[in-house]
């Protein structure tokens, strides 16, 4: 059985996020949502609310599970018996600094990453960008899954 960790702050978790999540169940047998919990970052959800909304979007898929974490990443991988990392990337930028930590990961506990490259369409969404959305009260709708519903409370 083939477990993928796809970690991140998933802040909020978006339909980048979604895309990739949809295409490593294509040859995983499950995933885990790993959020992150990174006390120096000032988050725009609370933790257990951005478990809650992914858990509710996953609601009908056993494949695909949401934990949260504040270990490296790496020790998450272990804890969960995992088998591998898949992260998305969209930019040469995300690549370098991906295959710089897939290499720390690779020595440390011979733990493989697979990278996703995003697709072209969504290369500008990033949660950073829907989050400053948010913070002016625009409708981030449609960088969000469907069915995703986002509220502050």
């Amino acid at each position: 059985m083939t477990k993928a960790i796809f970690p991140g702050t998933f802040d909020p978790f978006t339909i980048g996020h979604y895309s990739i999540v949809k295409r490593a169940l294509t040859f995983v047998d499950e995933v885990v949502i790993g959020i992150g919990i990174n006390d120096k970052k000032h988050s725009y959800f609370p933790t257990e609310k951005r478990k809650a909304m992914i858990r509710q979007l996953y609601k009908d898929e056993p494949r695909v599970s949401v934990k949260s974490y504040d270990c490296l990443t790496i020790d998450f991988v272990l804890q969960e018996k995992a088998n591998l990392i898949i992260r998305g990337i969209r930019t040469v930028k995300d690549f370098e600094y991906e295959e710089t930590i897939a290499d720390i990961n690779r020595k440390l506990a011979g733990v493989e990453t697979i990278l996703l490259f995003t697709e072209p369409e969504l290369t500008s969404i990033s949660s950073t960008a829907v989050r400053e959305l948010l913070q002016f009260q625009k409708d981030v709708s449609q960088f969000l899954p469907e069915g995703m519903k986002i509220s502050e409370e």
